[in-house]
């Protein structure tokens, strides 16, 4: 509480039941919660810059930067420059899931749409890729840095 008043941190969605829920935090247990996401966030840096190495000789194209984000609708996206963003979020998914995002989003690179060819290439690459398409629609809004320290037993709350 800071000047008897907590400040919202976040919408998140808690659990299976994927109801929004709010979660107040005094100053520092944002501070706690934001260092937290700073450590992942850059871990997701050098995850997903690896897995965009690893898989871009398939794809082929050209890219100019890797950005990570906190995108409240998106996993990841191309833009025409060449640019390439992901979602930190992602380094809570199942590997195969990631890998997903990062192909789709570098066959991008070839195709800047979701037409027949883009998703055949998409799946030249990855035959399995509606498994984990299918994963994130159902999962995603589990991915959270909330969820993952509940998960290592760490105390959101220090009440």
């Amino acid at each position: 509480m800071f000047q008897g008043r907590y400040f919202k941190y976040e919408n998140f969605r808690m659990g299976t039941n994927m109801q929004d829920q709010i979660i107040f935090l005094s100053p520092s247990e944002t501070r706690r919660l934001r260092a937290f996401e700073k450590r992942y966030r850059e871990a997701a840096r050098n995850i997903i810059r690896e897995r965009v190495e690893h898989y871009h000789p398939l794809t082929g194209g050209n890219y100019n930067s890797i950005t990570i984000r906190d995108q409240k609708s998106r996993w990841g996206s191309c833009s025409s420059r060449g640019t390439l963003s992901f979602n930190y979020r992602l380094i809570f998914a199942p590997p195969d899931v990631l890998d997903y995002v990062v192909v789709h989003e570098l066959c991008h690179l070839t195709h800047m749409n979701h037409s027949k060819d883009f998703w055949r290439m998409v799946e030249s690459i990855m035959p399995d890729y509606r498994v984990h398409k299918k994963w994130l629609k159902e999962h995603g809004g589990e991915l959270s840095p909330v969820l993952r320290m509940q998960e290592l037993g760490i105390p959101l709350k220090l009440d």
